[in-house]
């Protein structure tokens, strides 16, 4: 292994032109240094720019660039300019020339022939100076560096400790905003919290230190009920391992939240006991949607059932009333038997009315919205509800033409009004007030229950009992009544908040126990021209004169009953019918022979083949082909799609109805036949 290197040898810098004095002065001062012999000022400046020198010997005559010269332009250099120079001399000894050396910069002078051990001794001083200096140089680096080195190590350290901060500051805003607190606790009863983090207080309104210095606190605050189930999970942890419990837990507002708590059981470590470490997580909203999904997923099974029994219960009606007016036109009746003959009818139109009811509660019924002016619905309103009010009610109609006109079914309307009155006059049976007013409201961003946009809101108060809080939220339900069995159906309040959700409002109730109860219905605003509201006339032409220019009728209806039952209807309006018992047949009867039918008269609802698809058909193969469809079940989507000039009539419908129908989409088509029928008393008459 090489001997590590020693220091470098100073190196000192010798200029004479004489090359024997420089083989002399490096004889001599090889053992203080190592020396560099050069015989011309522009050697040494050269030599000047390549290395550093101890001290330059520098012979003052030299020729081109003597000694003083050179010194001048030594001492210009940055580099060189404090390196000592020693003249070397053997003819200027006068104190001018000695001057001269000195303000050139020379710090001493040397005659030849010199003297060794007196040249060996002032070199050695300068080169001694110049490895004392290097020397303390070279410390103040090494010094410097470990300064440097301290300095970076505490700007390291101070940058750790403020990533440090930084990450638990991060760690505790998340912690903090999440609905969620970390806990450890004893695995033994009472279960004393030992340590709880800040988050708890924003779950519960505790702080940390409530729970950890009180062991029984916790589980003194769980409700009853759920106490000795979250014991049992609890004192199981310690076999299983884990645990997972979720109950009610009293906050300091004194409400109950849900909590779901989680955790494992760490075991004991240097004489420590075991505990359980576990996250406590609150789930009250998830809880409530998830409740509340469950009830609108009910709902709309229950809706679905009713709209399918309306669909049923509407054929058997329908066939009922039309079996009772061929029954009237066929024969003659005696006073009694006419009586039991309208009571019969009354008792349909009563069942159709509460299949209505179960059609708006679904959102399947069939709405004709239209631009309402509400204010005009006042006498309407004051004539139908004064005879079953009574003295001790008062009724107050507060709705004037500064309300905007709605965009809603008005007939729906009425009887979404008629139904809030009734529950407000059961609602007091001892007298009170009712109160129905309106006003305009704009929604500039959507609620949870309604979109945004401009609303017309009704609001029908009342002075009644109120209703107490556990029962509001289900009111609205179906079926749900607070009324004695037999007193009512429990669809009131259902079939209004169906039928303002269908027409893309909402229903609000507020309630007071013992001051009273306000229900809003939101409506939307209405852009186009109020129209008023027609008469409504129970009149029902059942006589028509026969003609042979009737339009011809293809009835497509799977109800066997049903169908024969209009069939004889129309026969005896004047109408060439033919049958097809459902879509399938029709089918193959409008293809075998498309010009044998004027109208196409159908059932929307049918087996393997709806009505809409019928009509489809047909007008591919004559594209303005007249039709009506009829239903007792309407599906909001599927209806959606049927063409605009096709009519559509609700189960049970009226003679009257069904005739004006065919002929109105007879003459939309073009009929000749239809534009010859002229209405006259007790029926039609067709000019030829």
């Amino acid at each position: 292994m090489a001997p590590a290197a020693g220091p470098a040898k100073a190196r000192i810098l010798a200029v004479d032109d004489d090359e024997r004095n420089l083989l002399a002065i490096g004889e001599v001062l090889a053992p203080i240094g190592e020396v560099v012999c050069v015989q011309s000022g522009e050697e040494a400046l050269r030599a000047l720019l390549k290395e550093d020198f101890a001290v330059i010997l520098l012979d003052v005559l030299m020729p081109r660039l003597d000694g003083y010269e050179t010194a001048g332009l030594i001492r210009q250099r940055e580099q060189s300019r404090r390196t000592p120079i020693i003249f070397l001399t053997a003819i200027n000894k006068e104190d001018a020339h000695m001057l001269r050396g000195y303000d050139a910069g020379a710090v001493d002078y040397v005659f030849k022939p010199f003297d060794p051990a007196m040249l060996r001794s002032k070199v050695a001083v300068f080169v001694e100076l110049h490895e004392k200096t290097l020397e303390i140089q070279q410390k103040a680096a090494a010094e410097q560096r470990l300064l440097a080195q301290a300095l970076q190590a505490q700007k390291e350290k101070l940058e750790a400790e403020r990533a440090l901060r930084s990450a638990q500051e991060r760690q505790h805003a998340i912690l903090s905003s999440l609905p969620v607190c970390f806990h450890a606790r004893a695995a033994e009863p009472p279960f004393g919290a030992s340590f709880v983090t800040e988050g708890v207080e924003r779950l519960t309104g505790f702080p940390p230190e409530r729970l950890t210095s009180d062991p029984g606190f916790g589980l003194s605050r769980v409700h009853p009920d759920d106490l000795p189930r979250v014991r049992e999970v609890l004192l199981a942890a310690k076999a299983a391992g884990s645990y997972t419990c979720e109950f009610r837990w009293q906050c300091a507002d004194g409400n109950y939240r849900i909590f779901l708590d989680q955790g494992v059981l760490s075991n004991g470590s240097d004489g420590k006991e075991p505990e359980i470490l576990g996250t406590l997580l609150d789930v009250t909203e998830r809880r409530e949607l998830e409740n509340q999904l469950l009830q609108s997923q009910r709902l709309d099974a229950i809706g679905k059932l009713t709209g399918g029994l309306a669909h049923d219960f509407n054929n058997l009606l329908a066939a009922i009333l039309s079996g009772l007016g061929l029954l009237e036109r066929h024969a003659e009746f005696d006073g009694q038997t006419r009586q039991v003959l309208e009571l019969t009818r009354r008792s349909a139109k009563q069942g159709a009315e509460l299949v209505n009811r179960m059609l708006a509660f679904s959102r399947r019924q069939t709405l004709r919205p239209q631009a309402v002016r509400l204010a005009a619905l006042g006498d309407t309103m004051n004539g139908l509800v004064a005879p079953v009010l009574g003295g001790l009610i008062r009724f107050d109609w507060l709705v004037d033409d500064t309300v905007w006109p709605a965009h809603v079914d008005a007939s729906q309307l009425e009887l979404a009004l008629m139904n809030l009155v009734f529950n407000a006059r059961d609602a007091m049976p001892s007298g009170g007030t009712i109160i129905v007013e309106a006003q305009n409201r704009t929604l500039g961003r959507a609620a949870e229950d309604i979109s945004a946009g401009d609303y017309v809101v009704v609001t029908v108060k009342d002075t009644g009992s109120g209703i107490p809080a556990d029962i509001l939220a289900k009111v609205v339900e179906p079926f749900f009544t607070t009324k004695p069995v037999g007193k009512g159906t429990g669809l009131g309040l259902s079939t209004v908040h169906g039928f303002v959700k269908q027409s893309g409002g909402t229903l609000r109730i507020e309630s007071t126990v013992g001051s009273g109860t306000s229900v809003q219905l939101w409506l939307p605003r209405s852009i186009e021209r109020p129209v008023e509201i027609p008469e409504k006339s129970d009149a029902d032409d059942s006589v028509v004169n026969a003609g042979e220019d009737y339009p011809s009728v293809l009835l497509i209806d799977d109800s066997n009953v049903l169908r024969e039952l209009t069939v004889q209807s129309l026969r005896q309006h004047g109408f060439a019918v033919t049958c097809a018992a459902g879509g399938a047949e029709a089918l193959a009867m409008i293809e075998r022979a498309p010009y044998d039918f004027d109208v196409i008269v159908t059932d929307f609802a049918m087996p393997l083949v709806s009505g809409l698809e019928v009509i489809r058909f047909a007008r591919n193969l004559r594209a303005d082909w007249p039709a009506v469809m009829i239903t007792g079940y309407a599906d909001a989507d599927a209806i959606a799609g049927r063409p605009p000039d096709v009519p559509l009539l609700g189960k049970p419908l009226r003679d009257k109805d069904l005739v004006e129908s065919i002929l109105a989409a007879a003459a939309r088509a073009g009929s000749q036949k239809a534009r010859q029928a002229q209405p006259v008393k007790g029926g039609y008459r067709f000019s030829t």
